[in-house]
């Protein structure tokens, strides 16, 4: 009997100690502490830009999405991540955050990855004291997104690849400061939707356009939004750029036959092309890690003889290790359709 109860005992201590030892403490971006599971298997997104860059280190932790694929995304992304289950996003876009999904997925913890948000602490307590699932934040700029990566890679238990990832970034953001720093600027526009919005100087959206270009587009309050800031027809042929780009599905194919957009600088010499897409816009909008597609993309087409890479070689190389595809050079040459210049931008 004595030996029953000891060994009732014994098992009864190792249970407690198991259940403490397969949770964790993890400190996030803001600052909050958080307890997590010791080994995370399963993750929700908060929206896409966390998608985009959870989607190159684990994409096999996935319990949905946050929005649906574009239709693009069906030429590059392994077929199984189509139909995972559509979760919503916690901050604006087409949906809301739909907790009933959410709960349903079996999600260990829900990340948020990007700028945060005034309210972003407020916000993830709530949330999770709502559902019961750990809500973290981990910031992700530009300039930093190798940290990101490697803290992710502390977080999820998948170190090896989020170091590799990291290292990446770090790579790709020094060749291109150092391009930004060596090159004689374009003085540029980014123009979305209609034509009548800009990128402006200093927005969150901005960060690769501020890098790369002399940003003409300077307003007293920089959106925050991914269409920009709102000018009129006046103020864009004030401005005068070199070089512009446009957005996807933007007006980038009228302009050659329009009087008003002829009257600009660039479009008359011929110095206008639109973003590539796919599955996302380069530039961002979620600016998210594709952003370094932007910059190699962008240092190619402003300072074709400043660059001493092959842009194909390395765009094949970016979408093996995010979007784990072989990219081939068919697919390349549909992405630069209207993407390249025929002759060097002319300052």
């Amino acid at each position: 009997m004595k030996k029953i109860c000891l060994l009732f005992v014994v098992v009864l201590l190792m249970g407690v100690f198991s259940s403490v030892s397969a949770e964790r403490e993890f400190v996030d971006s803001t600052g909050r502490t958080v307890l997590v599971p010791d080994e995370i298997k399963k993750v929700a997104v908060s929206g896409p830009l966390t998608q985009i860059v959870l989607f190159a280190l684990c994409p096999e932790k996935f319990v949905g999405i946050s929005n649906a694929w574009d239709k693009t995304a069906e030429k590059y992304l392994p077929a199984e991540y189509y139909d995972l289950p559509l979760l919503g996003q916690l901050y604006g876009g087409k949906g809301e955050l739909n907790l009933e999904a959410l709960l349903a997925s079996g999600a260990q913890v829900v990340l948020d990855v990007g700028e945060a948000k005034k309210s972003i602490k407020e916000d993830m307590d709530a949330l999770q004291e709502q559902t019961g699932i750990p809500f973290i934040h981990i910031d992700a700029y530009t300039a930093t997104m190798g940290d990101t990566y490697r803290m992710l890679g502390e977080l999820l238990g998948n170190e090896e690849n989020a170091h590799m990832l990291g290292a990446y970034c770090d790579d790709i953001y020094a060749r291109m400061t150092d391009l930004a720093e060596k090159a004689d600027k374009v003085d540029l526009l980014y123009i979305t939707g209609e034509g009548h919005n800009v990128i402006a100087q200093g927005s969150y959206h901005a960060e690769i356009i501020d890098m790369l270009a002399n940003n003409l587009a300077v307003v007293d309050e920089p959106s925050s939004k991914g269409t920009g800031n709102e000018v009129d027809m006046e103020q864009i042929l004030a401005w005068d750029p070199d070089f512009i780009i446009f957005s996807p599905d933007s007006v980038y194919g009228l302009v050659a036959d329009d009087p008003v957009w002829q009257t600009l600088r660039a479009v008359q010499n011929g110095n206008y092309v639109e973003v590539p897409f796919g599955p996302y816009n380069w530039m961002g909008f979620p600016p998210s890690v594709q952003r370094y597609l932007g910059m190699l993309w962008m240092g190619a087409v402003l300072y074709p003889d400043a660059v001493d890479y092959d842009l194909f070689e390395e765009v094949r190389n970016y979408y093996d290790m995010f979007y784990h595809c072989e990219l081939s050079e068919e697919q390349f040459n549909e992405l630069m359709e209207n993407s390249l210049l025929p002759v060097p931008v002319e300052n």
